[in-house]
């Protein structure tokens, strides 16, 4: 019997698939589609992915086969206003100052590939029917892809199955929020014009919102835009020649081949719970938002991350039930964030008005110049977009501080003097790290208790990232710093784990 049983192969569910069968769980994965899918719908992957691909050795793969976008450019009502460069700002905050562009139709394949190789193929044509939570388990009925029936017991489920997850309707998990009235459009193209310059452009205009996001290979790009108030056609029969108008007089973009069309409402929802019981949402299932800022199936993989440690912990018997209750804690209040950033956002580029037309046309293409310009506010704005920022801070496995780094944050990425502080990572196990002399009572406490220990020679480059000389900082297996604290003694390592159930290895 598969310990975890994971309902949908989207990214979500595939990497946390993935990293379940990096700690030797074993997994169960199902979707009721017939074969992954063939479009190329989320295009982002963010930096802070990208770390955590990293623990997976999956980055390279990903860099190789997508394409990495510089900048980012603001045009309004056609004419370019403002250009925002990620390395000036974001080349000390982590090795991935870019945003990366990778289709999701591709990555799923690469999940894919990865996860055979560690024995789990995904079963195809096999739909969830039933669930009924149990104390020690979850019985879970499943439609096979011949039509049969088949009862399976797991001790724990995850519904990664979207946004119209049956594993939720099941739990009869409430999904509070709404539906944007706009229509959007997605179009996979081919042409000629200065937006294909391997950037991303983001056009306003009156009510209107139109990107255009980079492909690998030449002159390949993608078009997400609002269809506009008045068009002629019904949503669901509208063609890329009932919206192609914008683009071609914003952008004077010039369409040589459609491969892909589709339109689609947006929705903004969080569910009232992640976890009920022995079952969890994760990704879409869980919460959905806008497309601003290309950070939906991120969320997603990052709550694959927080929730799989968690669940191998409890499995293989480090940890008691009780470390499951803060994968909720942790990720429903990002996600809550988040959707209300993106709606924010959302709202402020398709508004509709006199007034808010004036603000998008006239005062934003005055404002926003000489703010982005500004590098506290390029920072910023990275730092949000890459969800490098995102922390557990105030959470109950986040504890104390050191410098400006606090329990509950990522820990910050110096590679300095040729010491990589992220390689020590890949174990994705506990481990302590000290940024300068580690004490010998320290030392010798970690080798006896074989809790590993990484020290750093402290450089001016640790102290700009916020990092305490000599400072003691104790890591999660997903890289977040658990304990950050000025003194090296043992005893808050030994309070800290005996304070909530946790074992830092299998003995």
């Amino acid at each position: 019997m598969s310990a975890v049983l994971i309902v949908g192969a989207g990214p979500t569910g595939l990497v946390l698939a993935l990293w379940l069968r990096r700690f030797g769980v074993a997994v169960r994965l199902i979707d009721r589609a017939s074969a992954p899918g063939t479009t190329s719908r989320a295009l982002a992957v963010q930096a802070r992915t990208l770390e955590l691909y990293e623990q997976l050795s999956l980055q390279g793969a990903v860099l190789e086969r997508g394409h990495q976008v510089p900048a980012i450019n603001l045009w309004v009502a056609g004419r370019q206003r403002a250009r925002l460069p990620f390395v000036a700002v974001s080349s000390t905050l982590t090795r991935y100052p870019f945003l990366e562009i990778f289709p999701q139709d591709e990555h799923e394949q690469l999940l894919s590939e990865r996860l055979l190789q560690r024995g789990v193929s995904v079963e195809r044509c096999t739909e969830l029917i039933a669930l009924k939570p149990g104390a020690s388990g979850v019985q879970a009925r499943l439609r096979r892809p011949d039509g049969s029936e088949e009862c399976c017991e797991a001790p724990y489920v995850v519904g990664c199955d979207g946004a119209r997850s049956r594993v939720r309707e099941q739990l009869g998990l409430d999904f509070p929020g709404g539906t944007y009235r706009q229509v959007f459009y997605v179009a996979d193209i081919e042409g000629r014009g200065a937006v294909f310059n391997g950037e991303l452009h983001v056009d306003l205009d009156e009510a209107d919102f139109l990107a255009v996001f980079p492909l690998a290979g030449s002159n390949r790009a993608r078009l997400i835009g609002t269809v506009r108030d008045g068009c002629p056609a019904q949503a669901e029969s509208l063609s890329f020649a009932d919206v192609q108008g914008r683009a071609l007089r914003s952008l004077e973009l010039q369409v040589e081949r459609v491969h892909w069309f589709s339109t689609y409402h947006v929705h903004h929802r969080v569910a009232a719970h992640f976890r009920s019981g022995r079952v969890f949402l994760a990704g879409d299932a869980a919460h959905i938002h806008s497309p601003a800022g290309g950070q939906g199936m991120n969320t997603g993989i990052g709550d694959a991350v927080n929730l799989a440690w968690k669940l191998a912990a409890v499995v293989k018997g480090t940890a008691g039930s009780a470390l499951l209750d803060t994968y909720e804690s942790e990720r429903i209040a990002f996600a809550q964030r988040l959707v209300a950033t993106t709606d924010r956002v959302f709202t402020f580029v398709t508004a509709a008005g006199r007034v808010a037309d004036l603000v998008r046309t006239r005062l934003a293409p005055v404002v926003l110049p000489p703010l982005v310009r500004l590098g506290a506010v390029r920072e910023f704005l990275f730092r949000t977009v890459s969800q490098i920022m995102v922390n557990y801070r105030g959470r109950p496995l986040s504890a104390g501080r050191a410098g400006r780094v606090r329990g509950g944050d990522r820990l910050p990425w110096v590679d300095s003097g040729g010491a990589d502080n992220y390689e020590p990572l890949h174990a994705a196990c506990w481990q302590v790290h000290v940024y300068g002399e580690a004490q010998a009572e320290l030392a010798h406490w970690c080798a006896a208790q074989r809790m590993p220990l990484h020290g750093f020679t402290f450089t001016a480059a640790h102290a700009g990232a916020g990092l305490r000389a000599h400072a003691l900082y104790l890591l999660r297996p997903d890289g977040y710093v658990a304990l950050a604290s000025p003194a090296q003694q043992p005893d808050l390592l030994v309070r800290y784990f005996a304070a909530r159930g946790l074992r830092w290895n299998e003995d």
